[in-house]
């Protein structure tokens, strides 16, 4: 009696895909808008400009042919600076989120320290510890689970 081919394969359950997840979604947007204001932060650091880019596609008006772009957009900076101090705030869409309660910036101090300060936020960002902010003003009915 010959062995079957698919006794051969190893065959496992479908792994479940952390896309799904909103909660998951959330923390890569968070993850990826705190890596731009790394980026922003370290050339204010060093003194150089920073342009953020996107693609669009555009039709050539005299061939009609589509093309990708390159388009500089405008990125807002998270910190700033108030009586020769930096302050950052972490923002979910157009409100910075409330980290204890009534505050809503962190102390940065000198401009030198604003890059380490971006890097601590993300392996909060990373270890969870923002979640209950992500998922505070959820309208009822939607749940998040947490996985």
């Amino acid at each position: 009696m010959t062995k079957s081919l698919l006794s051969s394969l190893k065959v496992t359950a479908r792994p479940e895909s952390g896309k799904t997840n909103p909660l998951v979604k959330r923390r890569e947007k968070l993850l990826t808008k705190l890596n731009q204001q790394k980026e922003m932060a370290t050339c204010l650091v060093n003194n150089e400009a920073y342009t953020a880019y996107r693609e669009k596609w555009v039709t050539d008006t005299e061939t009609g042919e589509r093309q990708k772009k390159r388009i500089a957009k405008r990125v807002k900076p998270w910190y700033y600076q108030r009586n020769n101090q930096y302050f950052l705030e972490i923002r979910k869409g157009n409100k910075a989120l409330e980290i204890q309660p009534g505050m809503h910036a962190i102390e940065v101090g000198d401009k030198d320290n604003l890059v380490s300060t971006i890097e601590t936020v993300i392996e909060a960002v990373i270890a969870g510890e923002l979640d209950s902010l992500l998922t505070a003003n959820d309208k009822p009915g939607k749940k998040i689970s947490k996985k």
